[in-house]
């Protein structure tokens, strides 16, 4: 049952939260577990018209932003990013995560953040191929003037070799 609700989650992101969650619990389930399952399937029924349309073989404009917080965290100092994914005028993902190293700069963390967003663009245009829907140019948008230069000309100058080689991938 939670490998159709998976399924189901690519055109209908709405049910992603309580799906993942009850995922949790498949190696020892319990009837509370059971009934979530059949309470997500009464509510797929009662919304089946409702979810994410794309027309076929046509090419959609799909805009990433792409933004984080310096040292937002007031325990560890550590940023947040954030990335959200438009295909056409639908929200059809998002993203927010603390990322795992401490960022030095705001550069540092929004560049980070530019390459999450790549790396969701890039998994966007490779599931939307399993629905014929061809992606024509994903654009990337950062509010950082230093982490689009940087991603410009990614040489590894004296101030950015700190920044981990996983994060040059942008």
């Amino acid at each position: 049952m939670i490998g159709s609700l998976l399924y189901l989650t690519a055109s209908s992101p709405d049910i992603m939260f309580s799906v993942c969650l009850c995922a949790h619990f498949q190696e020892a389930p319990k009837t509370s577990h059971l009934d979530t399952i059949k309470r997500i399937f009464r509510y797929i029924k009662g919304t089946s018209h409702l979810g994410l349309w794309y027309p076929k073989g046509t090419g959609l404009e799909t805009i990433v932003y792409a933004d984080s917080d310096h040292a937002g965290d007031y325990v560890d100092q550590k940023s947040t990013s954030g990335v959200c994914t438009f295909v056409g005028c639908c929200l059809t993902s998002w993203m927010s995560k603390k990322q795992t190293a401490l960022a030095i700069s705001t550069t540092e963390a929004e560049y980070v953040s530019a390459e999450k967003s790549c790396q969701q663009a890039l998994w966007m245009k490779q599931a939307l191929v399993d629905y014929e829907v061809k992606l024509n140019d994903v654009h990337v948008l950062c509010d950082n003037k230093g982490a689009i230069d940087l991603s410009k000309n990614p040489v590894l100058y004296s101030r950015t070799k700190h920044i981990e080689i996983r994060h040059h991938f942008l």
